[in-house]
């Protein structure tokens, strides 16, 4: 393993075992919460967070799993491990919201409004709780995986934010409950089950995306374009092709030299634009280099 995939890997395993702590915590207290207050919305957040310990043990295997160095039968690497743990977390996501959704619309449907329990401020507590910390982990999340360009963490971090946007609908259902609106607890379930499907929508296109050899945004493959030029020897780039492979990046670019050149000096110029290329970018596993003969127009 490499140093970036080894510093990559330590850092996603220290970010998932604050997330795993703290969403075992959060479960806990909002599931009594839930229970102590009468509040179906604050028991389908505790839910919500439970299924947040799951996704992070996911997110710890892929990633371990996609660090592991290239062997006979994966000559690439393992990085596309962490999309197939994006996708299964996008899963795992939906079934949770759609759980949450049917109960909610279960309770609104066979419910008589005026036997539904008024929520207790302990709900509320728990609601508020569950914002400030899973938005703090949803930033947090959010930093470690772009420092690293981890899909499945940022999935993960996806999870913290639509948690923390579910206890938001909680905290309004139960205001409205409280005050006087009973429905609106079990309301406030069904809301959150949109939030959490549209997350899980968008992690599992992140993860497509990457599996389908996506390229790298425009800006960034001009920035490869400008460093490429600057190397001595280079008349222009020709062809600049980039995909992504999970959370690192492989490309294959085309310059033109001097026709003139030995075959010893057109290497040199290649190996410079490979190596400024891997160096400039920590996300590129890989640069192709091919030299063509410079023709001016």
């Amino acid at each position: 393993m490499n140093d970036f995939s080894s510093n990559s890997t330590k850092i996603a395993m220290q970010v998932s075992r604050w997330s795993i702590a703290v969403n075992l915590l959060l479960t806990l207290f909002k599931l009594l919460a839930g229970v102590l207050a009468n509040s179906s919305a604050t028991v389908s957040d505790a839910v919500h967070s439970a299924s947040d310990v799951f996704s992070t043990v996911m997110v710890m295997v892929s990633v371990k799993l996609a660090g592991r160095k290239a062997d006979a039968g994966h000559e690439y690497g393992h990085e596309r491990l962490e999309c197939i743990a994006s996708i299964l977390l996008a899963v795992v996501l939906a079934l949770t919201g759609i759980g949450i959704g049917y109960s909610g619309v279960e309770k609104i449907i066979s419910a008589s409004y005026d036997t539904l329990e008024i929520p207790g401020v302990l709900a509320l507590v728990a609601a508020l709780v569950s914002i400030a910390a899973k938005e703090a982990m949803y930033w947090y999340t959010r930093s470690a995986a772009r420092k690293i360009g981890s899909t499945a963490l940022m999935a993960d971090a996806w999870h913290h934010r639509s948690d923390a946007l579910s206890s938001i609908g909680s905290l309004l259902g139960i205001l409205g409950a409280r005050l006087g609106y009973p429905v609106c607890d079990p309301i406030a379930s069904v809301v959150i089950c949109l939030f959490i499907l549209k997350a899980s929508v968008d992690i599992f296109r992140n993860a497509a995306d990457q599996l389908t050899d996506r390229a790298c945004s425009p800006e960034i493959e001009r920035d490869m374009r400008i460093e490429i030029l600057l190397q001595p020897g280079v008349q222009s780039v020709d062809l600049l092709q980039t995909r992504q492979f999970a959370s690192r990046t492989y490309v294959d670019v085309e310059i033109s030299a001097n026709g003139d050149l030995s075959l010893t000096d057109a290497h040199a110029i290649a190996e410079q634009v490979h190596h400024v290329i891997e160096q400039k970018f920590p996300s590129v596993k890989h640069c192709m280099v091919h030299v063509n003969p410079y023709t001016p127009e």
